[in-house]
């Protein structure tokens, strides 16, 4: 088995006999070991492969400044450092020297580790080893739209008690474990070589348009990727379409725009729909899910001053209630001409091909004819306003068909094909 470079970042002022025991076990499985320090108190008893003071140095400062900051300036201390252990670990993989990263520690160390595991590219194996994973509120910012792994250590990981040596063994195994299964194609993702790729938002209103679309182009002979529009999927799409690894993209869901305007639980960040228009890949976009708003759960309901419940009605609007978690409220006329507004002002800005599809019989399986959210003169406002705003060489066509029908996958596919 070929020999993988495992980088371990800590802090090695506090926590250098943990980081010196994890090394030991990586290194007795055959593979070498970077010690990335990321210390900003005092020196340490063994020597870092990356000291902090080069750390320091690579974020613009020098680990004196480093070390005066953080005793009044956290925060500060801590970007100079995240920054300089961003640009190492970059250095390291651009020079074929990482294969793997592991982060250990409490809080801080989890969250400065989590922002330079975010900056490498999908497809590296990435482990944080943290008593705080258990924190949602923590969890969700360690991971974000990148594909961390979180090992919850249960213990601090502080002394060489059984338990913390029985965590960084099974820590040590999982990262040995994820760069082992890794070959050379990790590269040819990144740098999008072999089949043309193409990226492919969906939920479960829109699951039978997805699945055939996602037939009809494998058949083809290209590669699809699927991306859950529940809000981080989407989002991190969208990363991944400014990292390259993308040909073209078919939004079925670009609803995360709408759930951004008004609040709704699947909002995408301000940047939704933006990210093929820069790169200039084709894109296929579909008006699925501006027909509603997420706004479960239902309890939220009887609450007065709900910020999105009561100060746009929702219990005045037809309503999907999936169960007590999932709610799907209808979209308003005024709520389709701000989101016609605001998608154009997105999509007029695209270097690349667009093609707008419209299926007049339903944007999902919800508002389709007998529908609980069908309201065909909200969706007809819709593709009005879109039509006044969106520039001409933007073609939007409307498909006699509902959006989970053959033909407007059928439609979906062919206008890709000839964007290509």
């Amino acid at each position: 088995m070929k020999r993988k470079r495992i980088v371990i970042i800590g802090t090695l002022d506090t926590k250098w006999k943990e980081i010196e025991f994890m090394k030991d076990l990586i290194r007795s499985r055959g593979h070498e070991v970077v010690i990335i320090d990321m210390s900003m108190g005092g020196d340490s008893p063994i020597k870092a492969d990356i000291s902090c003071f080069e750390v320091a140095v690579a974020g613009g400062s020098d680990i004196s400044h480093v070390r005066r900051l953080a005793s009044t300036e956290r925060f500060r201390a801590s970007k100079i450092m995240i920054s300089g252990v961003i640009t190492k670990a970059k250095e390291l993989w651009k020079e074929s020297k990482l294969d793997g990263v592991v982060g250990i520690g409490g809080v801080s160390s989890a969250l400065m580790a989590s922002n330079v595991m975010k900056s490498l590219p999908f497809g590296v194996a990435k482990l944080i080893v943290t008593s705080a994973a258990s924190i949602p509120a923590y969890s969700a910012n360690f991971i974000g739209t990148s594909d961390i792994m979180m090992m919850h250590t249960v213990v601090d990981i502080s002394g060489s008690n059984r338990l913390v040596r029985n965590v960084l063994e099974r820590a040590a195994g999982a990262i040995c474990g994820m760069v082992e299964t890794q070959d050379s194609s990790i590269r040819e993702l990144i740098e999008n070589q072999g089949r043309l790729i193409i990226a492919l938002t969906e939920f479960g209103f829109c699951e039978k348009a997805a699945k055939l679309i996602m037939k009809y182009l494998e058949h083809k002979g290209f590669e699809v990727v699927a991306f859950h529009a529940q809000g981080v999927g989407d989002r991190a799409m969208e990363n991944l379409i400014m990292d390259g690894l993308f040909d073209g993209v078919i939004d079925l869901v670009p609803a995360g725009v709408s759930e951004e305007i008004f609040g709704g639980n699947r909002a995408s960040g301000p940047q939704r729909l933006e990210a093929a228009g820069k790169v200039g890949i084709p894109q296929v976009i579909s008006p699925c899910g501006f027909d509603m708003i997420s706004c479960g759960p239902l309890s939220r309901k009887n609450r007065s001053d709900d910020p999105l419940w009561a100060s746009r009605d929702i219990s005045s609007r037809k309503l999907y209630v999936v169960d007590e978690l999932r709610v799907q409220a209808r979209t308003t006329i005024d709520e389709v001409r701000e989101i016609a507004r605001i998608v154009a002002k997105k999509l007029n800005k695209s270097h690349g091909p667009v093609k707008f599809l419209i299926p007049t019989k339903g944007w999902s399986s919800l508002s389709i004819t007998g529908g609980p959210l069908y309201e065909p003169n909200v969706d007809a406002t819709f593709v009005d306003e879109l039509k006044l705003h969106l520039r001409p060489e933007i073609e939007i066509r409307q498909l006699n068909c509902d959006l989970n029908s053959p033909q407007f996958a059928r439609a979906a596919v062919d206008a890709m094909l000839k964007m290509l």
